[in-house]
């Protein structure tokens, strides 16, 4: 094991600047490296011995063996949670559309397009695979957000959300970033193509239904997509894959359901039991997501469970 101050040591980046960067919903923490010509790195720390610190090589080879934006790995000691990484530059798509809103289609074309390249590539070996019944054992978390509901409502919901999973969005055989939304993905407009979409973030890739990537860029957490551009990015991805426009929206609505009902209960947790309270401002738009998902005709079955379990929650948060 090597602690921080060491690796940096012995490394090309040493006496650079250290400035620290936003983290995550993650124990990894990030800090930028400046040296006195400007030049810059990221620093990845992670808790040593994380198994996700090795699953970020590996990805990072797998994209980059394609030719898609993963940063270069510059030095490491993944063991000690550490990696020095390229820097992809300072601004991700969020950032960016706040400040340029009308660069929104701009960027959502470049992504759909990103995510039919995706959807070509190999799932390396060894990878989870989001099947139907993982899909739903997923919901579990939900139980941080709702404690109260009824013994065996999750189980029911878990049932109805893989045979949803099943029923429209087929097997779990395509690559998936899995945490794909603007702030994982640095805009890089001086660059051409996939070279734009500067990919982080991702070591939790899997294998999933095709689809999830997409439902999970439309329905962020953090901030509203459009919903024409939501819909013109469903069309773009539908037509790069050879699918019909409304059975890729059936399969993006089931698993922005299935992803968002975990999201639920993921940023109850990280609220309070880590103290991370700047996630509770995040769950009515996260709610809004499952709602509007459940919309959709496929969900019919899922609907009134959801609405039992999430009542529970309004009863106990309301007002006395």
């Amino acid at each position: 094991m090597i602690d921080v101050e060491a690796f940096l040591a012995a490394g090309p980046t040493r006496g650079w600047t250290r400035t620290p960067l936003a983290g995550d919903a993650s124990a990894r923490r990030y800090e930028r490296l400046t040296a006195p010509d400007g030049r810059t790195r990221v620093l990845m720390i992670a808790p040593a011995g994380d198994a996700s610190t090795h699953a970020f090589v590996r990805v990072t080879a797998h994209l980059r063996d394609h030719g898609l934006s993963a940063p270069e790995i510059l030095d490491a000691a993944p063991e000690s949670g550490l990696l020095l990484l390229e820097d992809l530059g300072p601004t991700h798509c969020a950032a960016h559309l706040s400040g340029t809103p009308d660069d929104e289609v701009r960027i959502a074309d470049a992504v759909a397009d990103l995510l039919a390249a995706l959807d070509a590539l190999p799932v390396p070996e060894g990878l989870a695979r989001m099947t139907p019944e993982v899909a739903g054992a997923m919901l579990a978390p939900l139980a941080h957000h709702a404690p109260r509901m009824p013994v065996g409502l999750l189980d029911e919901m878990a049932a109805v959300v893989a045979d949803a999973v099943e029923a429209q969005c087929g097997p779990a055989d395509r690559f998936s970033l899995r945490d794909c939304h603007a702030e994982n993905v640095i805009w890089r407009p001086g660059r051409t193509g996939h070279a734009r979409l500067g990919l982080l973030d991702y070591q939790d890739a899997v294998a999933a239904p095709r689809g999830y990537d997409l439902a999970s860029w439309i329905a962020d957490a953090r901030r509203d997509v459009p919903p024409a551009v939501a819909r013109r990015m469903t069309e773009r991805l539908a037509s790069a894959l050879g699918m019909a426009p409304q059975d890729l929206a059936a399969a993006v609505a089931v698993l922005q359901v299935q992803r968002n009902l975990r999201i639920l209960g993921i940023f109850a947790r990280l609220a309070r039991e880590e103290g991370k309270r700047r996630y509770l401002a995040f769950l009515p738009r996260v709610r809004a997501h499952v709602e509007a998902g459940l919309a959709h005709p496929a969900l019919a079955e899922l609907r009134p469970l959801v609405h039992e379990a999430l009542a529970t929650e309004l009863e106990r948060s309301a007002p006395a």
